[in-house]
């Protein structure tokens, strides 16, 4: 045990600097974020009357459009070769958005502001990833993206206390909750702009346009198929928005709804740097695996119940399962790609992923108008499923590759 322990730090104090900073930054921008998500599928039913399918919609329109732009923003930060300062531009939109969630008078301007927010993310997100690709080792880079998500992940928990706290306090008033997220996101920007040093450009290094045909060969065949998994597994994990619709019908006061996200966001803080230190020593495939087995066993228990203990028993476990594979597919994604298409290789991925995840909320959202929450979420485990068995084929067909 205590062998175990010293790795854990001696792991932790090889980590770069840099890295711990990146992760404070998306600590106070999920702060900032999370106190509006928690809270505006409920905003959007109660206050402003829309639908359970405009919800997903909304939650769809929005998530798609963030990764669209990362195959932009990531292809100009390889070709650049400056990925901080875009990344400033992204947190810095994100900030500047949350106004607009407070000043909201129908669901289209809810709609603009989380396009606008999701423009940010887009912005930021690619070259934030392949920023942490630059500046870790690559023995090191499980454990940094884990640590960089653990970090996130406090924030995405941090964010529904927040929020909760406000609620009860100023009497369910949403707007006024709203206008307090606009200052840990102006936080982040400041860790952002002040806190981190880029490694310089190799000099002379030519600046190449990473989208043409003879570049994008370099992605390999492995790359493309961790691609295809990440899209077929995204459609498997439709928005969060869905949990919390889940936890309103198990009648708790609006005001502690938010808790949801909380217990889903510290069982996903806790297991994600150890899962991504495990990344780091055993097979990707198996722990993807794992985490499709444990999203199936999350949809299966919201699927039987809205009763608070069984939500807070299925967020718990979707958590797990985000802790499992999302820092788990950034590394695959970094492993796969070469060096100078790193952004770029982010960018696609989630561009592929983002789609998918506008096709799984659409769908969640009318399954769930039509034929009640379960329907929507034993859908889940039938995307879960296939995605096990397209792990399962392209498997046999990378070993015999090999053989």
């Amino acid at each position: 045990m205590q062998t175990d322990s010293n790795e854990r730090t001696s792991t932790l104090g090889q980590i770069p600097r840099g890295i711990w900073m990146l992760g404070f930054v998306s600590m106070f921008m999920d702060i900032s974020s999370e106190v509006i998500h928690s809270l505006l599928p409920m905003f959007l039913v109660t206050s402003l009357g829309s639908s359970a399918m405009a919800v997903g919609l909304i939650e769809g329109i929005a998530e798609a459009t963030s990764p669209i732009v990362k195959v932009f923003s990531g292809a100009l930060s390889d070709y650049l070769g400056n990925r901080k300062w875009l990344a400033v531009i992204g947190y810095g939109m994100g900030a500047l958005s949350k106004p607009l969630f407070a000043l909201a008078p129908t669901a289209g301007v809810v709609l603009a502001a989380r396009v606008v927010d999701r423009v940010g993310k887009g912005i930021r997100g690619a070259p934030r990833d392949a920023l942490v690709a630059d500046i870790t080792p690559a023995q090191l880079r499980g454990a940094a993206y884990g640590l960089r998500q653990a970090l996130d992940t406090v924030g995405a928990f941090l964010g529904p206390l927040l929020a909760v706290a406000l609620m009860l306090m100023w009497a369910d008033n949403f707007r006024w909750v709203f206008w307090v997220a606009v200052v840990p996101g102006l936080v982040a920007v400041a860790l952002l702009a002040f806190g981190i040093r880029e490694p310089p450009r190799q000099p002379g290094a030519k600046r190449v346009n990473p989208i043409t045909l003879e570049n994008l060969k370099k992605l390999s065949r492995p790359y493309w198929w961790v691609v295809g998994v990440g899209a077929v597994f995204t459609l498997a994990r439709f928005s969060e928005a869905f949990l919390v619709l889940r936890a309103m019908q198990g009648g708790v006061p609006i005001a502690l709804v938010p808790l949801v996200m909380v217990a889903m966001n510290v069982v996903y803080s806790l297991s994600a740097y150890p899962f991504g230190k495990l990344a780091d020593s055993m097979s990707h495939t198996r722990i993807l695996a794992v985490g499709l087995v444990v999203l199936i066993a999350s949809d299966i228990v919201l699927a039987h119940g809205s009763s608070w203990p069984i939500v807070l028993i299925g967020v718990a476990l979707w958590g797990l399962h985000m802790g499992l594979t999302q820092g788990l597919l950034a590394t695959m994604v970094a492993h796969s790609a070469p060096p100078e298409l790193k952004g770029t290789a982010f960018g696609f991925f989630n561009l592929m992923s983002g789609v998918a995840m506008l096709v799984a909320s659409v769908v969640a959202g009318e399954l769930w108008d039509k034929f009640g929450a379960s329907a929507t979420f034993y859908a889940g485990v039938g995307f879960c499923l296939l995605t096990l068995v397209a792990l399962a084929i392209g498997t046999a067909i990378r070993n015999k590759n090999a053989a």
